[in-house]
């Protein structure tokens, strides 16, 4: 007993020595999210103009091929959907604050159809875009309610042509009117708010949407929209072989509107890593307070699938959504408002960080260039506490 205590003696001082310190210890917080940042570095007015026999804007989304150089902007022109190819050329002889010297047109890419025909009016609304690995562009379309078109994931070449589409779940479509039930009830994604949002992880193997605001069915049934916290879903896809697969939805929590803020939505997601966190572009618009824009952290880390749950009932407990943290409200940069829907990562800077751009739809007006700010993307160690 004697030699055993002399063994264990030193073992329990040590104990106690650790446990008496002020080791740090890594918040719950920072156990979830990155410790990112965002510099912001300038940006870059494209005026709109004519291109090939089209007009140049409703740009709704960009995405950034690493491999050609070449950054593609999704038009949202329900009459002629396409995408411009542009070439973008950084200005980095001051590795501090690298600058958009110039973003020129290349090409104009019309969208095709299953029969390689390109789309007609009302035939596709597309907001969202991503490229893959093998070079082929995820576009998805919030839809067209007036024609019946319903919202759609479709997969094209570099040529526009349809490759694929993936099936959506029956909580994103409309219920049609029957002989047995003439006046269905809301149901599905509103019209002009839906698939905005559309990112793929590194691999390319996995795809995730989100729609701009709740589902119709899923908005709270005696409290408005500035009372209360709304829910948009995210869906989560497996894309790779043998087959494309569903996986789950997530409920996302929209950031509450107000006087100032008007009407909120969620306009793009972009993957930080593999691990489920994702930066968010929300934006917002008012008649007293013009466009504004947060760029969030979110982790799907701790979310809970609710794939099927339809409707979201009034009484959320139990079911853990997305969590969020503020990375950037864009008034602190003290620079006009526009309307921001898309956001990309950009070539690597020169001191090796990764660049982040986004880009606003101007709509088509004449007067109101399409705009592209551009940020470097700081990671930092881990938050303590």
């Amino acid at each position: 007993m004697t030699k055993l205590f002399r063994y264990i003696l030193p073992l329990i001082c040590c104990v106690l020595l650790l446990t008496g310190c002020d080791l740090p210890q890594v918040t719950a917080e920072a156990r979830i999210f990155l410790n990112l940042s965002l510099d912001y570095l300038g940006d870059y007015q494209l005026d709109q103009t004519e291109f090939d026999g089209t007009q140049v804007g409703g740009i709704s989304a960009i995405t950034y091929d690493r491999k050609r150089d070449r950054i593609y902007a999704l038009s949202d022109d329900r009459a002629q959907p396409r995408f411009y190819t542009l070439s973008l050329q950084l200005n980095q002889s001051n590795p501090a604050r690298p600058q958009i010297e110039a973003l020129n047109l290349d090409s104009v890419t019309l969208l095709k159809d299953e029969q390689a025909q390109p789309y007609t009016v009302d035939q596709l609304d597309p907001e969202g875009l991503a490229l893959t690995p093998q070079g082929t562009l995820w576009i998805s379309s919030e839809g067209v309610s007036r024609r019946q078109s319903p919202p759609a994931l479709i997969e094209f070449d570099l040529q526009g042509q349809w490759q694929q589409q993936l099936t959506l779940p029956k909580q994103f479509l409309p219920i049609l009117a029957t002989e047995d039930n003439p006046d269905p009830l809301p149901h599905g994604v509103d019209d002009n708010r839906g698939f905005e949002a559309l990112t793929l992880n590194p691999e390319g193997d996995r795809i995730f949407t989100a729609i701009e605001a709740p589902l119709q069915q899923d908005y709270p049934e005696t409290q408005s929209e500035k009372e209360t916290q709304l829910y948009n879903r995210l869906l989560h896809y497996w894309i790779g072989e043998p087959q494309p697969e569903f996986l789950a939805n997530y409920l996302y929590p929209l950031q509450p509107a107000d006087l100032l803020k008007g009407i909120n939505g969620l306009t793009e997601l972009l993957t930080v890593d593999s691990g489920g966190h994702f930066l968010s572009l929300e934006r917002s618009y008012s008649p007293l307070g013009g466009f504004s824009a947060e760029i969030f952290q979110i982790t799907t880390a701790l979310a809970r699938d609710t794939s099927k749950i339809d409707p979201l009932p009034n009484d959320l407990t139990g079911i853990t959504p997305i969590q969020k943290q503020l990375l950037l409200d864009l008034k602190q940069l003290k620079i006009p408002g526009s309307n921001l829907e898309g956001m990309t990562w950009g070539p690597l800077l020169a001191d090796g960080s990764p660049s982040l751009i986004l880009v606003s739809d101007n709509n088509f007006e004449s007067d109101q260039p399409t705009q592209f700010l551009l940020f470097r993307l700081r990671q930092d160690r881990q938050l303590v506490s």
